[in-house]
């Protein structure tokens, strides 16, 4: 995980849990609580300040949320319900353990070059028949955004081969943008699967 983009996270935890404060309403995210089951296992990948983690165990899932960020994993810790720890991408492993995993605005900020294996150990992670989201930046190449984190772009063809190629099947795209934590108004795609 790129230290720098860290530290951005830790830095301005306040103002992006003010920001992502309205993503419990996100219809990705009420999509995919709606496809599992209470009681079921789910991976929050990237929680952040924990908002879409809370409404999960709200909904009656079993939540683990992750960060690399020290400050967003002690703002989700504080959430009912939400079970949080530190942790960085390489860092997720086991097998068959989860009925969902939620990797909303997260990947993106690993190298292209990582994103086959960390799939790899997402999908071997999740049980058979398991839901998986993920949200990227719509573009190409990798840079720094203008308060210095490291960004992966992905066109959406792109992803729907890299998920395919992990053992996922693609159910659904959607498309939007939005202003991030730099104030860049960007356009992004969300993708939903099951092993």
């Amino acid at each position: 995980m790129d230290h720098k983009t860290i530290a951005v996270y830790d830095e301005q935890a306040v103002k992006y849990a003010n920001m992502a404060d309205n993503d419990r309403h996100d219809p990705a995210l009420i999509s995919f609580i709606g496809s599992l089951p209470k009681g079921a296992q789910v991976l929050d990948l990237g929680c952040g300040p924990g908002q879409a983690a809370a409404e999960m165990a709200r909904a009656g899932l079993v939540v683990t949320a992750v960060d690399a960020s020290t400050e967003m994993v002690a703002m989700a810790a504080k959430l009912p319900g939400v079970s949080a720890h530190q942790a960085t991408f390489d860092q997720i492993a086991g097998e068959n353990i989860y009925d969902g995993i939620w990797a909303n605005f997260c990947l993106l900020h690993a190298p292209r070059a990582d994103m086959p294996s960390h799939l790899g150990a997402l999908v071997t992670a999740l049980k058979p028949g398991g839901r998986f989201h993920i949200a990227l930046k719509t573009g190409t190449g990798e840079q720094r955004d203008k308060i210095g984190r490291f960004y992966t772009f992905y066109e959406i063809d792109e992803v729907q081969f890299l998920l395919t190629a992990a053992g996922l099947t693609v159910t659904g795209t959607t498309t939007g943008e939005d202003p991030g934590l730099d104030g860049t108004i960007s356009p992004w795609f969300t993708m939903s699967a099951h092993a």
